[in-house]
């Protein structure tokens, strides 16, 4: 009869802790795991989703812990090394985090989001046509998904390959008209090919939707400037710095665009040159 207590107590636990996570509620949701664990220290559900919700509160040793409990009951659970590689990643330690993918990929050469995961991770080290690769097998394994889609199109504009990344974007949002990343990359790309204006288009489309957006502020500000709108430039510069200072300054001091306004009063007084 106790037995039967406790099973059913750990069960009601998990249930209650899952649904902390569904409510973004990570920090309860880790007090009811460890309840959970107390009573059963090889709870797989329990250590996953306890090591999920570490991760969440950025606490990427104790996700680790988590992870290895799991990999040391199931030394082919791909989820769990996938999952404590990207606390590695976080943490700084990328070569542990690679090879924690690299498992997880071996123990599953399905898991999509080890693919994605790797790909980013080699996205950062810039080996950018190695990146590439893995977010193609990221996409082949689950082409609905389009997160890594729009990462491939992403790391190709990194390479210049601004052709093909739009047609990456243009194909994400073909297949997935909402998806804001990849509509606002697509006006990104279109500026980089010195399309300013169709560029302008998808910009302002944006902003009529969400209007304080600071990185489309100061892309348009860019393309008014490519334009030769400077009055306007300038105002959507000023207008991205005070929700930004720091960063959208780094980024103007930085843009070839503006080389022209380099000895203007107001832009010199907006970036603070």
């Amino acid at each position: 009869m106790g037995l039967f207590g406790s099973k059913q107590n750990v069960e009601d636990l998990l249930y209650d802790a899952i649904s902390m996570m569904d409510k973004n509620q990570p920090k309860m949701a880790i007090a009811l795991f460890n309840k959970v664990l107390k009573q059963d220290s090889e709870n797989v559900s329990a250590l996953f989703n306890k090591g999920l919700a570490l991760n969440q509160r950025k606490k990427y040793s104790d996700a680790v812990t988590c992870f290895d409990k799991l990999i040391e009951i199931n030394p082919k659970d791909s989820q769990a090394f996938n999952n404590k590689g990207i606390a590695m990643a976080e943490m700084g330690n990328i070569q542990d985090a690679a090879e924690c993918y690299d498992k997880a990929i071996e123990a599953d050469p399905k898991n999509a989001a080890s693919y994605f995961n790797k790909g980013v991770l080699l996205d950062k080290l810039q080996e950018r046509e190695e990146a590439i690769e893995f977010l193609d097998k990221a996409i082949s394994i689950e082409p609905r998904k389009p997160n890594a889609m729009v990462y491939k199109g992403i790391v190709l504009g990194k390479m210049k390959k601004h052709e093909e990344a739009l047609n990456c974007f243009q194909n994400v949002c073909k297949k997935y008209p909402k998806n804001q990343d990849a509509f606002f990359q697509k006006g990104i790309q279109l500026a980089e090919l010195g399309q300013h204006e169709k560029a302008l288009k998808v910009f302002d489309e944006i902003l009529e939707k969400f209007k304080d957006n600071v990185n489309v502020i100061y892309a348009k500000s860019r393309s008014k400037a490519a334009l030769g709108m400077y009055p306007e430039s300038l105002e959507l510069l000023k207008l991205a710095v005070s929700k930004s200072p720091k960063v959208i300054r780094g980024w103007a001091k930085d843009e070839k665009i503006f080389e022209k306004l380099y000895e203007n009063h107001q832009f010199r007084k907006i970036v603070k040159l």
